[in-house]
């Protein structure tokens, strides 16, 4: 009997040899799939010989930094919008008494952020320069509001940190509690790695001195932001430029600034900077990810999102996750227009079918069906713990919040504490509880499941935040999924 069960046993260790048939299946599928991924890459290569890059522009900072203001001047200076139209804006400033926020008006669409002058959902438009292509996402600056600005920011490439020159007004955001530090914080999570700190209202009579803008002023912006931007993970020297300006009457903007009105500036314009930015790296030949931002119906589903990365082709077959639902590509809109092809980091709207608007919700992910994105319930993350609730002072095993991770938002826990990370030296080392301001890394467990991916495949599937209260308390990044079952 003893030499019998070797025999009996040897099939089983041959059978990886001779695939199971959900194994070559899956394998084939991979196979066409990578085929396919690899002419798509070819065929938006001959499309896409004149196009222009495209990128996508965040406004952040402090409520009343004049975000609103500047998005509305680009898009007067680029023809988007015309005079009559800033007329009809002006006399209705001057009648809310609101007459500098005339040009907010034209981001600011609703009544509500009219009346209160705040910006409360995510303003979109387009304008181009002679370059580039771009999408002005306007972030709202107050802090009810931070779950909007990181549903903009997520989609953002390059960041445009607004903070205003006027006396004590740099302070109020910068200090403890303005939305200055959470911002540049998020913007940084959220992938945005290169950012143009607009240092705006330069003329305004408490740092302009007969109609000189005054350096001093910049300089002190510049050397308190600076150390705090790389403290952020910011490379101050390669990522983050200054530019001044004056966004209420657009100077610096378009046109470069005039010598006599600031005789100490030489680096250009706010549209020269953003031209010279160098050409971002993106994954065309990579599975297909697009993380849903928006739905509604309109003759079928069209969902809205930026593809993160892959190519996407009218008539394509993909899967809606967490739900495996699989959809067909019927039509696709890139910013106003129709196309047939297009590669990430647009802007897309996309009218699908197989699936009612009812049962797509923001946080989907419109995904390759050869190479899904995987939907879990808990993951293993490294978190950077950045401020803590003064009546929760220590980050534990059991830690309830909010994860925020491109458009979906989740209840969380933290399961367990792996260990804790020293900044300086790299070490590892065993913990049951940390501070505010420490790297740890833990395993995180989710109410419900949630399509994601380590941050190492897709960095914009990957990164995340945890908020508590309405205060962010940490950002991280997904390392690693459970074993698939």
């Amino acid at each position: 009997p003893k030499a019998e069960k070797p025999k009996a046993e040897k099939p089983k260790a041959e059978k990886p040899k001779g695939e199971s048939k959900d194994a070559k299946a899956e394998r084939l599928a991979l196979e066409k799939e990578l085929r396919e991924a690899k002419a798509l890459k070819e065929e938006l290569a001959k499309l896409s010989v004149n196009e222009k890059e495209h990128l996508n522009i965040v406004f952040i900072g402090h409520v009343d930094a004049g975000k609103s203001t500047i998005g509305g001047q680009i898009l007067f200076l680029t023809g988007n919008v015309d005079d009559r139209t800033i007329q009809k804006y002006e006399k209705e400033a001057k009648e809310k008494n609101r007459e500098s926020w005339y040009m907010a008006y034209i981001m600011d669409t609703n009544d509500e952020e009219r009346a209160k002058g705040k910006t409360v959902e995510v303003g979109r438009a387009h304008f181009e320069t002679d370059v580039k292509r771009y999408t002005i996402l306007d972030a709202p600056g107050h802090k009810n509001y931070v779950p909007n600005m990181i549903g903009g920011t997520a989609q953002a490439d390059v960041g445009v940190l607004v903070v205003a020159a006027r006396k004590g007004e740099f302070e109020t955001g910068f200090d403890r509690g303005g939305q200055t530090r959470e911002h540049a914080q998020l913007a940084k999570t959220l992938g945005v790695n290169k950012l143009i700190v607009v240092v705006n209202k330069m003329d305004d009579p408490s740092v302009c001195e007969g109609g000189v803008w005054n350096k001093a002023r910049f300089d002190e912006i510049q050397e308190r932001l600076s150390p705090f931007l790389k403290q952020c993970g910011y490379n101050t020297k390669t990522h983050v430029t200054f530019v001044p300006i004056s966004g209420l009457h657009g100077t610096n903007m378009k046109d470069r600034v005039a010598k006599d009105t600031c005789p100490w500036w030489d680096k250009g314009s706010l549209f020269d900077i953003l031209d010279a930015l160098e050409p971002l790296d993106r994954p065309v030949d990579g599975p297909f990810r697009m993380p849903v931002v928006d739905k509604y119906s309109d003759m079928g589903t069209i969902v809205m999102g930026k593809a993160e990365s892959g190519t996407v082709k009218t008539g394509m077959d993909l899967l809606l996750m967490p739900n495996r639902v699989p959809v067909k590509v019927v039509n696709l809109y890139r910013d106003e227009e129709e196309v047939q092809i297009c590669g990430p980091g647009e802007n897309l709207r996309m009218r699908i079918s197989g699936v009612d608007a009812e049962a797509v919700l923001p946080g989907f992910v419109v995904c390759s069906a050869g190479r899904p994105v995987r939907s879990v319930n808990r993951f293993e993350a490294q978190l950077a713990v950045v401020d803590l609730l003064e009546h929760k002072p220590l980050f534990t095993e059991g830690y309830k919040a909010v994860l925020h991770i491109h458009n979906a938002v989740e209840e969380c826990e933290v399961m367990q504490l792996l260990y804790e990370i020293n900044t300086k030296t790299k070490e590892k080392k065993r913990t049951k509880f940390v501070k505010a301001g420490k790297l740890i890394v833990c395993r995180i467990r989710l109410a419900k499941a949630v399509p994601l991916e380590p941050f190492s495949d897709t960095p914009q599937l990957g990164r995340f935040t945890l908020r508590d209260e309405g205060r962010t308390i940490a950002i991280g990044k997904v390392l690693k999924l459970p074993k698939e079952d």
